[in-house]
């Protein structure tokens, strides 16, 4: 390379410069028998330092012939003795073998140190630094505008069933199977580092912007074949993350860009994602809202309005359910759906949650069947022992009613892990609190599931109820979820109810419940009293 034969030629031209200048003061100062000779040892030791045990020892021996040559002393013309050349040449080589083979040891010390610290002890693969080091070579590179440098992180998803089931040394067996497999699919190869325990970053050279996903996407498919692990079949399941080296990109915003379209992959169960510069943005928002949110709850910017719930047997009001809104600036109403999916995956959660249950208990202390409040519940409150301490001391210290309280809890939320679900579901319940399912129907769960779970309701989702009128298909699986939800003694309310038509079609169903916009949209605490009085008024006129 360039900058190599550069650095050579510059070193040698130094080692020759302090050669000759030596030799000059030496000479010009009388001769070898004065202390200027010593000078001589300078370009010795450079060129041990620069080029180890070779370099010291040719340098020693050219400075020691260079050295014989001058006298004794220059003015008397005193030529050095015979065994004054022996003893000075045995003197510069051994001055200069020994400062070179020290240096050549602690060169070896050093790239033995900086190997180990390159790599990943347990697979022998290339880590995390030695990616950051080669990117940095790769990307300080000048290359042609198609001359790009792709940069893919694979995630091994379910890694962790590899080590429960046959322990971690076969993790790592798979890790290394895995790196040689994926590089085996690119085309020319590519250099495979291993950056986490259940990760692997893959750099293909010379790669254009439109052959990236079609890359990938060889990767899932020749990735998730199986493995022979420890003699046991294993097949699992990647996750993919890729970027590309366009526009002067440094390692840094590289590595963070593929980090990024990772995890946007294992967010919306994608195989792969190609980064974006939209998913700064959607971070940059994210990072604002929590903040906005973590202020708004210490200045008390959010509120309960509560939607009512009807009982469509007999049309009266069977209670409501409560939904946070936040009132921001200027005293503007944002909905959840603007900030509760970012919320629940912060500590937020928590605060937040309890807000709501605070909130709704004490619209619950009031007597009435229309102030059964139901309130929305995140799976990680679930596991949160601090969220059942305060159900409980609502129910102990403010006695509160048990049964005049509800948490829904959606259903998509509940099926990555079933029995600690039905654990945590099992707690709420043992202090008599109901349990319903919201959003039902929506999840990719089967039915069975249901017998598991010691609920009480289900609430069916308003995607089943848009097509209710004009469906007979509709109507034939809105009839089998309410006959499956009787069939388990469970209460079921149908969400999303915007026609006197589809609040008629589930009471000849037989559903329990309903609520929706054909009887009234969430509303703030005073309205909803007033609202379910005049609602009573008007119900008792009609009869």
């Amino acid at each position: 390379m360039p900058y190599i034969a550069n650095r050579h030629t510059f070193r040698c031209g130094v080692i020759v410069l302090l050669l000759g200048l030596g030799v000059w003061i030496v000479y010009a100062t009388g001769g070898t028998a004065y202390a200027y000779a010593y000078l001589m040892l300078i370009p010795v030791l450079l060129a041990a330092a620069w080029y180890a045990l070779p370099g010291g020892l040719l340098t020693a021996l050219v400075v020691s012939i260079s050295m014989t040559i001058i006298p004794l002393d220059v003015g008397q013309g005193i030529e050095q003795h015979y065994a004054n050349y022996l003893l000075r040449i045995a003197f510069y080589l051994v001055i200069g073998g020994t400062a070179g083979w020290l240096f050549q040891s602690r060169r070896r010390a050093f790239l033995a140190q900086h190997d180990a610290a390159r790599t990943d002890q347990p697979s022998g693969l290339a880590n995390q630094v030695a990616l950051g080091e080669d990117l940095h070579v790769m990307l300080s590179s000048p290359v042609s505008p198609v001359a790009t440098t792709g940069l893919i992180k694979v995630k091994i998803t379910d890694i962790t069933d590899v080590i429960e089931a046959l322990g971690l040394e076969a993790a790592d067996e798979l890790v290394i199977a895995m790196s040689q497999r994926l590089c085996e699919a690119i085309r020319g190869g590519g250099q495979v580092y291993r950056t986490g325990p259940d990760e692997l970053a893959l750099v293909v050279m010379d790669v254009a912007p439109s052959d990236l996903d079609t890359i990938s996407q060889r990767l899932l498919e020749v990735g998730e074949e199986s493995f022979l692990i420890s003699q046991v079949p294993v097949r699992v399941q990647l996750a993919l993350g890729c970027t590309i080296s366009e526009d002067h990109k440094i390692p840094s915003e590289l590595l963070r860009e593929a980090r990024t379209a990772l995890l946007a992959s294992i967010r919306l169960r994608r195989g792969y994602t190609h980064f974006s510069p939209t998913f700064d943005q959607r971070s940059l928002e994210s990072f604002k809202l929590i903040a906005q949110v973590r202020e708004g709850l210490a200045a008390r910017e959010f509120e309960l309005h509560y939607q009512p719930k009807i009982c469509l047997a007999d049309g009266l009001v069977c209670g409501c359910e409560g939904l946070i809104r936040w009132r921001g600036n200027g005293g503007r109403l944002i909905p959840p759906a603007h900030f509760m999916p970012k919320v629940e995956s912060t500590s937020l959660i928590g605060p937040l949650t309890s807000f709501v249950a605070q909130t709704a208990s004490a619209i619950s202390l009031q007597a009435g069947t229309e102030n059964k409040v139901a309130i929305n519940v995140s799976v990680h409150n679930l596991a949160d022992d601090a969220f059942h301490d305060l159900l409980s001391d609502l129910i102990n210290q403010s006695c509160l009613r048990p049964d005049n309280l509800e948490v829904e809890i959606t259903e998509s939320g509940l099926m990555d892990n079933i029995e600690t679900a039905r654990v945590a579901i099992q707690r709420i319940r043992d202090l008599g609190i109901g349990v319903s399912i919201d959003d039902f129907g929506t999840g990719f769960s089967s039915f069975e599931y249901l017998q598991h779970l010691p609920i009480t309701g289900l609430k069916i989702d308003r995607t089943f109820v848009i097509s209710l009128e004009g469906d007979e298909r509709a109507r034939k699986l809105m009839a089998c979820m309410i006959d499956i939800g009787h069939a388990l003694n469970l209460v079921v309310t149908a969400e999303g109810v915007e026609t006197p038509q589809q609040a008629e079609i589930l009471r000849q169903l037989g559903c329990d419940q309903a609520q929706g916009f054909y009887y009234s949209p969430a509303l703030p605490v005073t309205e909803y009293h007033d609202w379910c009085r005049d609602y009573l008024g008007s119900l008792t006129r009609e009869r």
